[in-house]
């Protein structure tokens, strides 16, 4: 009975709970007592999930803070969480309680301090270093004279009214301007897009490509230039097929693009310089090529004629050169008169001389001559071998005729034989050899009767032996006289059909 009024034991009156109602207890003190608080620390351990999601550690020299950004919070993030970053996460502190562990969920991240920066920036451009990116050799050419110039920028600041001045002063050019953000977590993507999306367009077509790409931002402090050092940045200026001059911040400030750039400008006015040359200078230069090539021509002509007048000195006088052979036309002349004189006499003694030797005599005798000579021909060509050839030929076909009809009696020969043997040979195999043997043929009328039945039924019988045609009425024969016209006589040698 005293049990019963005894003081109850310490902490026996508290009340009783579930682990899911303790689990959320916990869950709402937490998110009740600290809300929206911020945390600085060395980030550890980075997990990204299949479904997106991110889990890191925040850790100092003692503890750890488990952390987590959903999926739909990474991409609103400024900085992206690495190991070994020092940085200052700010979200809201809640508990699991399936597990009876807490974390932070984080909604922004922020890089602690420029040392901080500064080392994530170095490990990033050593990283980009070892792929290659930065090697001269992959580094393209500027175009002398770009006909479209793109360039990414504010269209708002007064980086793109400098560019643009500078490029009317110096040579007046097509200018594409793509706007972008500067600086904040949207500068990165839409620079990297604006990079691809300049070399997407065609060349020639209704927005054409550039063939020059200038990245400029004015100047600023490091968090403000963050976004030229972000990782999808240089990335997309290292695959520009596009020429691409980087012109971020002042001549003192460097960003992770300016190394992977084909060409560095201290600012965006250096890069419009770079962009294109100087049009008076090149009116100019142009100006002094001309005036240079109009001295070299002029100069080439006088060497040339002077050189001319030299050779002329060295050469004769044409007086000089025709002297000779106008005393030798002069010499001719002066013995030609003579020369025809002598020429004209030699021919009238030859032709006296020929003309006293044809007399009417001698061409007599050479007419009778050749009547002679064509006598004798004509006696020659005689009948004689005609004859000859004409005998010839008879004999031959003479022989070719005899030849012939021994052939043709041999062959009529050899076809009587044939003829006879095929003679031989069908009486061999006609009935009337049978016949000779023995044997008759029965008819009746113009049909052959080969049974007794068709012979009790026929008319009148005709029996063909070998030596000739016996005619009998018809009838049936009485059958003593039938049994011996079917019995053999003559010793076998005979039958009656």
């Amino acid at each position: 009975m005293s049990d019963l009024f005894d003081d109850p034991k310490p902490g026996q009156n508290a009340p009783e709970f579930t682990v899911s109602e303790i689990s959320g207890e916990v869950k709402r003190t937490l998110e009740g007592t600290f809300g929206r608080i911020r945390v600085k620390g060395e980030v550890g351990r980075v997990f990204k999930a299949r479904s997106g999601h991110l889990y890191y550690d925040i850790k100092d020299d003692r503890s750890v803070l488990a952390c987590t950004t959903w999926k739909g919070q990474v991409s609103s993030l400024s900085v992206v969480p690495e190991e070994g970053l020092e940085v200052v996460v700010t979200g809201r502190l809640t508990a699991f309680g399936a597990q009876s562990k807490y974390n932070m969920n984080v909604d922004e991240v922020a890089v602690a301090g420029q040392g901080a920066l500064m080392a994530l920036l170095e490990k990033r451009k050593k990283q980009l270093e070892a792929e290659g990116l930065f090697a001269p050799g992959r580094k393209k050419p500027l175009p002398y004279l770009p006909q479209i110039i793109g360039v990414v920028t504010s269209p708002s600041g007064a980086v793109i009214r400098d560019i643009l001045h500078r490029l009317r002063d110096r040579f007046p050019r097509k200018v594409l301007v793509w706007p972008v953000a500067v600086q904040g977590q949207n500068c990165a993507p839409e620079v990297a897009r604006a990079i691809d999306g300049f070399n997407r367009l065609t060349p020639g077509g209704a927005l054409p490509r550039p063939d020059l790409i200038i990245v400029a931002r004015g100047g600023g402090s490091i968090e403000d230039l963050w976004g030229f050092n972000e990782e999808i940045v240089a990335r997309a200026a290292a695959a520009s097929q596009i020429p691409l001059i980087s012109a971020v911040g002042h001549e003192t400030d460097t960003t992770l693009i300016d190394f992977v750039s084909d060409r560095r400008a201290p600012t965006p006015t250096a890069a419009a310089e770079l962009a294109v040359p100087v049009r008076l200078e090149l009116m100019a230069w142009a100006e002094t090529q001309g005036a240079r090539l109009t001295r070299a021509a002029g100069q080439a002509v006088q060497q040339r004629r002077q050189r001319l007048n030299d050779l002329a000195r060295a050469l004769p006088r044409p007086d000089t050169l025709l002297e000779t052979p106008r005393q030798r036309l002069d010499r001719i002349a002066d013995r030609l008169p003579g020369a025809l004189i002598s020429g004209v006499q030699r021919r009238r003694v030859h032709l006296s001389e020929t003309a006293a030797s044809l007399r009417p005599a001698t061409l007599r005798q050479l007419v009778q001559g050749r009547r002679d000579r064509l006598q004798n021909l004509s006696s020659r060509l005689s009948l004689r071998p005609i004859q000859r050839e004409i005998t010839a030929r008879k004999d031959a076909l003479g022989h070719l005729a005899q030849r012939l009809d021994a052939a043709q009696s041999l062959r009529l020969d050899r076809q009587r034989q044939t003829l006879a043997a095929a003679g031989r040979q069908l009486e061999i195999l006609s009935y009337k050899a049978t016949l000779q043997r023995g044997y008759a043929v029965v008819r009746s009328g113009a049909g052959i009767l080969t049974t007794k039945a068709a012979a009790a039924q026929a008319g009148p019988l005709q029996i063909e032996f070998a030596d000739g045609i016996l005619d009998l009425d018809g009838g049936t024969a009485d059958p003593a006289s039938q049994s011996a016209a079917e019995k053999p006589s003559g010793g076998g040698q005979g039958s009656l059909f």
